[in-house]
């Protein structure tokens, strides 16, 4: 390994402690979330998902200012650069989720429940990539280019990919699901699975939970790469991933109407992974840019595309009277 490239902590007994402390909060907010916040099932208002989603960016905030006396400034640092740039990389699983519900014709009180399950499954593939991908880093320093050139070539399809939405009729992972199970045409509820004159079958929220498991698995691809660009922490990347992912469901609810309003943020994401790719390359070749100067540099970007997106929105279409 690079001698100037920051090595990755060993799995000590004290850092074994901060998983299983985290692990053990994680769980802790998912139960209060489903057993009470949520017991009974209703549709999310903007008020309530804008109350959720301060309560979770400031719960990171807090964990964010609890890093610095704990792990120090720059594992703090770290935390919100690689927090903010997975939040901002999961505005594109939110345009996803507004197309799969709108194809799926999902009721509005199931809508938190499928999304509450995306989010467990998303926590452990995460968990298994930012693992793999610390372990390919610290055996095979070659990988520091693999993952910023992937990273580089992302950023350039986001950039020039087309507008269209994606095509839930066209996902391998719907196809599979219905070439191997028998599925309902009727919700049930919010159950996953039914029975019908005695025989078990999938209910469509379970084939929209099967699609949005399988759409995380390819951004996950290029999130952790992204995080791993800023930290080459495993504790420092999980945590920042989860927290972002804590909040994706209240994110949704609060701007899945606005979305389309956003037209050049994928643009300003583009930019972003082109810019971690790069500083994930140079770094391999002994150039290291301080965490800070990379958390001005993805705020700003993100400040400016958002800012330039409200000023100048998308122009509504005007009727031909022809």
């Amino acid at each position: 390994m690079n001698p100037d490239t920051p090595p990755i902590p060993a799995p000590d007994g004290e850092s074994w402690l901060f998983w299983a402390g985290f692990a053990l909060f994680v769980v802790l907010m998912l139960v209060l979330d489903l057993k009470v916040f949520h017991k009974e099932a209703h549709e999310v208002k903007t008020k309530e998902a804008l109350g959720w989603s301060i309560f979770w960016i400031g719960l990171a905030l807090v964990f964010n200012a609890a890093l610095i006396p704990w792990l120090g400034g720059q594992k703090a640092t770290e935390f919100l650069t690689a927090y903010l740039l997975e939040k901002s990389l999961s505005v594109d699983n939110l345009f996803v989720f507004v197309v799969l519900f709108s194809y799926f014709r999902v009721p509005g009180a199931a809508q938190h429940r499928v999304l509450f399950f995306g989010v467990l499954g998303a926590i452990v593939l995460r968990l298994i990539f930012i693992l793999i991908g610390a372990e390919l880093l610290t055996h095979f320093e070659w990988m520091t280019y693999v993952f910023g050139g992937f990273l580089v070539l992302t950023a350039a399809k986001l950039a020039f990919a087309g507008e269209s939405d994606p095509d839930p009729s066209k996902n391998l992972a719907m196809r599979l699901a219905r070439r191997w199970f028998r599925f309902t045409d009727e919700y049930d509820g919010q159950k996953l699975m039914t029975v019908r004159n005695g025989v078990r079958y999938g209910t469509p929220l379970l084939l929209v939970l099967l699609v949005i498991e399988a759409t995380d698995v390819v951004f996950a691809v290029d999130s952790v790469p992204a995080c791993l660009a800023v930290s080459r922490d495993p504790f420092i990347v999980f945590t920042s991933n989860i927290f972002a992912i804590l909040g994706l469901r209240a994110l949704y609810f609060l701007l899945a109407r606005f979305l389309g309003s956003f037209r050049f943020l994928k643009y300003g994401l583009a930019v972003v992974l082109g810019f971690v790719g790069v500083k994930m390359i140079i770094a391999g070749l002994g150039v290291h840019m301080q965490t800070w100067v990379s958390l001005a540099v993805i705020g700003g970007v993100l400040a400016i595309s958002t800012v330039a997106s409200l000023m100048f929105p998308v122009k509504p279409e005007i009727a031909s009277t022809e």
